[in-house]
């Protein structure tokens, strides 16, 4: 048996496809099929939110605390700073996502580039 089929320029996006987006687009369609029968407030959507928060409190927290790249370079109080600067225009704004992000990344950018300039 030959392997001649992945030698043509289009193996790799089919490989991308098939292993990288049809294992996630199943669970996506099974959760749109399930979830249209849950109450917002039923246990299994205040489960899921609560994951998905602790996901993304841990995803920060290892940036800010164990930063990998460019990041590495930035000292640990000026990430802190920008996190709170971030949060706090975020609530101080009334939830506005975008306006949290750019905050908190314009004070990053502007704190390093003050501080650490050289």
């Amino acid at each position: 048996m030959t392997f001649s089929f992945l030698d043509h320029a289009w193996w790799p996006y089919l490989f991308i496809v098939l292993a990288g987006m049809v294992p996630t687009q199943i669970w996506r369609w099974l959760g749109v099929a399930f979830a249209g029968n849950l109450r917002d407030d039923s246990e299994w959507i205040l489960l899921a939110r609560a994951v998905a928060n602790a996901l993304v409190a841990g995803v920060i927290a290892r940036l800010i605390l164990f930063p990998s790249g460019a990041l590495l370079e930035v000292p640990v109080w000026i990430r802190l700073i920008s996190v709170a600067l971030a949060v706090s225009v975020y609530y101080g704004l009334g939830r506005r996502l975008l306006l949290g992000v750019f905050s908190g990344a314009g004070c990053l950018m502007a704190l390093n580039g003050l501080f650490t300039a050289g």
